[in-house]
C-alpha cells in the first residue's frame, strides 16, 4: 500500500516530535493496517485479529510529499491464534524506511467486544 506523507502525518502534527517529517506513530499505523489485510486469510466469519505486539525500527526520515510503500509479508510465525508478520516500508527512491514485526491474535469479534470494558459504565 502506497502512502504520500502529508502535513497531517508529521511528527509535529501528531505530537511525537518537532520536525515536519513522517511521524513514527503514523508509520506504525500504516504498517499495522497492512497486517490487517495480510491476516484476512486467517480469519473466518465472526472472527478478526487484534494487534498485540510491535517491534519496528524507523530507519529513514521522509519529508512531506514523499511516498512510502508499506508491506506485510506472510506470517513468519503461526502459533495457534497468534500470527507474526514481517513488515517493511520503502520510500519512493527505494530506501528502506522501516523494518520489523507486528503480532496479531485471532479473536471472536463479539466475545472480544463483550469482554472489553466500556468506559461509560465506569
Amino acid at each position: 500500500m502506497r502512502h504520500e506523507v502529508t502535513e497531517a502525518d508529521t511528527a509535529e502534527r501528531v505530537g511525537s516530535g518537532d520536525v515536519p517529517v513522517l511521524a513514527t506513530p503514523r508509520l506504525i499505523a500504516w504498517l499495522e493496517a497492512a497486517t490487517v489485510r495480510a491476516a484476512a486469510p486467517f480469519t473466518e466469519p465472526g472472527r478478526t485479529t487484534v494487534g498485540t505486539g510491535i517491534r519496528v525500527q524507523h530507519l529513514q526520515a521522509t519529508r512531506v510529499g514523499g511516498q512510502v510503500d508499506v508491506t506485510a509479508g506472510p506470517p513468519s510465525t503461526v502459533a495457534g491464534r497468534r500470527l507474526t508478520f514481517p513488515v517493511r516500508a520503502v520510500d519512493g527512491a527505494g530506501r528502506l524506511v522501516a523494518t520489523g514485526e507486528i503480532d496479531r491474535v485471532v479473536v471472536d469479534r463479539e466475545r472480544f467486544l463483550k469482554e472489553t470494558p466500556d468506559p461509560a459504565e465506569g
